[in-house]
């Protein structure tokens, strides 16, 4: 029914159609393209029903604007002042407005939905022996909140696609400066050269060894050979994970791993996470032709790199981690590609290179690509995504329909990169850009060589004076770096590809408890409303550089925390006006009340429908609203009020780590799906008493009604009645939190006493 069908093509199809166009291989001379674009179809019919709701969208705004003058008709009038209900009237309209508006901005993206598809077999045929190089960035911040064995399996991963290992470069950063880390990722080092060639000779998916193992059991192996080699590696890898472990736990590295390598001299010094020299270690040397593996293949690259940190300079979070390992990277590999990863999203398939180089190397639209990023999937949602962690439809719309217009948001990971698009190089139409830019000047270098002069790319003074950070890199000054680079680099004239692979590429660790899905999006609204009141606006900055479709594209998320306000709205004031007998919608016999009724059900449905097809379930779709709702009375609003405050200059921006470590009666809970509460953060204490409000006023104003046998005020506030009741049955969770739950993820006893008191203060303010 809906356009978004297009996604479910089978896999059989796709490879018959890549088939049969490449029997046409030589057509006029010209090169047959490595990928094709799609409209999605039904897209006409779409614009119909999409017209519709506008229609019904306007009659609502004209209702509103036609009865904001004070009426003498409406429920209990006599002893209601006509104020009371003027200026609940004009702050729906304005509600609704902006919701309005902001339903109009979101329908730029479906309009012109487009899929990409790549024929890696025709890559494969053309280029096969002239692949470019390739970088790999993986960023961790803290041992703690970041364990070093989730690091290793995101390393690992990437060391084993299916791609030449000598054009191939692993490097991490670890802003948390940690021995532990380095630990890792020379036990990581050592375990590679058994781990890489099992995986290709088997052809295993995925290559993460602890996702494997979680996934895959000896006692299921029918091939002997391969079920005996398989417990061997289980055996190696349980090892090198108990001893990171153990270091870990007991706060020092072996005096035997120690001897092993010089880097762990650089910790002999007095090393702080926020005061340390810049560090800077080769682990495999990819040049090298004696680092083999176990089977006499080439190994790939691996550095260790931990940028220089001090007190009095600024380390701009993440986005000067990614530019130290941009310059550190030239210096070492120079390759043309960069792919970068967050330390918890590990690679789900092993030809994933092949498939982006077909954007990038297509010799008709390859050279305008700057970037190109595939949505975020994560490996233990749970069936129904009870914190809607994955927005199937966001994925595959939403984030596919900004791509329709060449301007693909860049999320900060999982994202294929252009070297010279980074660096802060502009497009221009008819460049070809050279995919052999590995650094040739360092074939004469020793290991040692490399690291000293790569130190000092990584410290802190390098940048000053400099337009990294402004022009060049990952821009700073803003929370969600990603977003605003990516918008700077398509206003260079520069084009980018959200790709949505029939297999997951990169799979990450989604947060398991609700403080902690609420924080990441309290940052990331700030940090996409920061946007959009800077000079870095897409309707601003944007302007004559990328398309205006782009531009609303972008707004849809850098609007996340202004669109609280009538939520909010929307949430408090129909309650409290259903407790004081004041309408706020058309009586049902009305034929205004259609357009209300319309507008709900249409959207609503169409949404549960989008979602199904795209591969969530219902429960899934009820569980987004749910969230929907929680976010923006409570993560987004205070991200707003965040803003606020920062534009009086009364607080700085910061980062906020997300921890991805969990207990063990937390990760039961989570597969449960039961919502996980558990302290008494400022955001609790707001969906708390707005969902206490809520059952207050509608239990109040029904018994109200039922006490005064009134059937025309049942008829004028039916509408009022069951928006609250929806308020009320979305937030069942939190209900069972506050009074039923006795497990440590309810809600405390003193934060329901707390909310207990502001919803009844609530219900006794005067409307008048």
């Amino acid at each position: 029914m809906s356009y978004a069908l297009v996604i479910l093509w089978h896999k059989h199809e796709e490879r018959e159609r890549e088939r049969e166009m490449g029997k046409q291989e030589q057509n006029n001379g010209e090169a047959v393209r490595l990928f094709e674009t799609r409209e999605a179809r039904f897209r006409g019919i779409y614009r119909v029903f999409a017209s519709t709701i506008m229609v019904g969208i306007c009659l609502i705004w004209f209702y509103r604007l036609k009865n904001i003058i004070p009426r003498t008709t409406g429920y209990h009038d006599d002893h209601q002042p006509a104020e009371g209900r003027r200026w609940a009237w004009i702050g729906m309209f304005m509600a609704e407005v902006g919701f309005g508006l902001y339903w109009i901005i979101t329908q730029s993206v479906r309009w012109s939905l487009i899929h990409f598809y790549p024929f890696k077999e025709r890559l494969s045929n053309r280029y096969e022996n002239m692949l470019p190089g390739m970088d790999i960035f993986v960023c961790t911040a803290d041992p703690i909140m970041e364990p070093p064995t989730l690091v290793i399996n995101t390393v690992l991963s990437a060391m084993s696609y299916n791609y030449p290992p000598e054009k191939l470069s692993v490097y991490v950063s670890d802003d948390g400066g940690s021995e532990f880390t380095f630990y890792s990722l020379l036990e990581a080092s050592h375990f590679s050269k058994r781990w890489i060639p099992f995986c290709k000779r088997f052809n295993i998916e995925p290559r993460a060894p602890e996702a494997y193992f979680s996934q895959h059991y000896s006692s299921s192996l029918q091939d002997n050979k391969f079920a005996q080699e398989w417990l061997v590696i289980k055996k190696l890898y349980e090892d090198m994970k108990n001893r990171i472990e153990l270091a870990v736990e007991a706060g020092k590295v072996p005096e035997e791993a120690r001897k092993q390598h010089k880097g762990f001299s650089e910790w002999n010094l007095n090393i702080k996470k926020n005061d340390h020299q810049p560090i800077v270690q080769i682990l495999i040397d990819g040049r090298d032709t004696s680092e083999v593996n176990n089977e006499g293949s080439r190994l790939p690259t691996l550095v260790y790199m931990a940028r220089e940190k001090r007190p009095n300079w600024p380390h701009n979070f993440k986005a000067g981690a990614m530019n130290a390992l941009i310059r550190v990277s030239s210096e070492i590999t120079n390759a043309p590609f960069i792919l970068n990863l967050d330390c918890d999203m590990y690679s789900n398939n092993a030809d994933t290179i092949q498939e982006i180089l077909c954007f990038f190397m297509d010799e008709k639209k390859g050279d305008e690509f700057a970037f190109v990023q595939f949505p975020q999937y994560y490996n233990n949602t749970t069936k129904n995504d009870v914190y809607a962690n994955v927005c199937a439809a966001a994925n595959e719309v939403e984030l596919a329909g900004v791509g329709g217009y060449g301007a693909a948001l860049y999320c900060g990971t999982g994202c294929f990169h252009r070297r010279e698009s980074l660096s802060g190089e502009k497009y221009s139409k008819g460049n070809r850009f050279q995919w052999n830019t590995e650094a040739k000047r360092n074939e004469g270098k020793s290991v040692n060589d490399l690291e000293k002069s790569s130190k000092v790319l990584a410290s802190c003074c390098y940048e000053k004076g400099t337009q990294w950070g402004k022009e060049m890199g990952l821009m700073y000054g803003c929370p969600v770096e990603d977003i605003v680079t990516g918008l700077a680099i398509q206003c260079r004239g520069w084009k980018s590809v959200h790709y949505n692979a029939e297999r997951k590429a990169f799979l990450g660790v989604a947060p398991t408890t609700l403080e902690v899905s609420l924080v990441q999006h309290k940052r990331w609204s700030e940090g996409m409303s920061q946007i959009f009141l800077s000079k870095y606006c897409p309707f601003i900055y944007g302007h004559g550089r990328i398309k205006l479709g782009a531009q609303m594209g972008y707004s849809i998320y850098l609007l996340w925390a202004p669109i609280s306000l009538p939520v909010l709205f929307y949430v408090i004031v129909p309650s409290l006006c259903l407790l004081k007998g004041i309408s706020l919608f058309p009586e049902v016999s009305s034929p205004w009340f259609l357009p209300f009724a319309y507008v709900f059900v249409a959207k609503n449905v169409f949404s549960a429908l989008e979602a199904m097809n795209c591969g969530s379930t219902l429960k899934g779709w009820w569980n987004l609203q749910r969230m929907w709702l929680i976010r923006r009375t409570s993560s987004y609003f205070i991200a707003f009020l965040d803003i606020i405050k920062r534009k009086l200059g009364l607080s700085e921006t910061t980062f906020a780590l997300t921890d991805k470590v969990v207990t063990e009666d937390v990760s039961k809970r989570y597969e449960q799906e039961i919502m996980e509460f558990g302290s008494s953060s400022l955001m609790f204490t707001i969906l708390a008493t707005l969902a206490l409000l809520n059952l207050f006023t509608l239990v109040g104003g029904i018994m109200k009604i039922l006490m005064d046998f009134d059937s025309k005020a049942l008829e004028q506030l039916i509408l009022q009645i069951v928006l609250c009741g929806i308020i009320v049955v979305v937030n069942f969770p939190v209900y069972q939190a506050l009074f039923i739950r006795r497990d440590k993820g309810c809600i405390p006893s003193s934060l329901m006493l707390k909310s207990v008191v502001l919803a009844s203060l609530l219900c006794l303010v005067p409307l008048y």
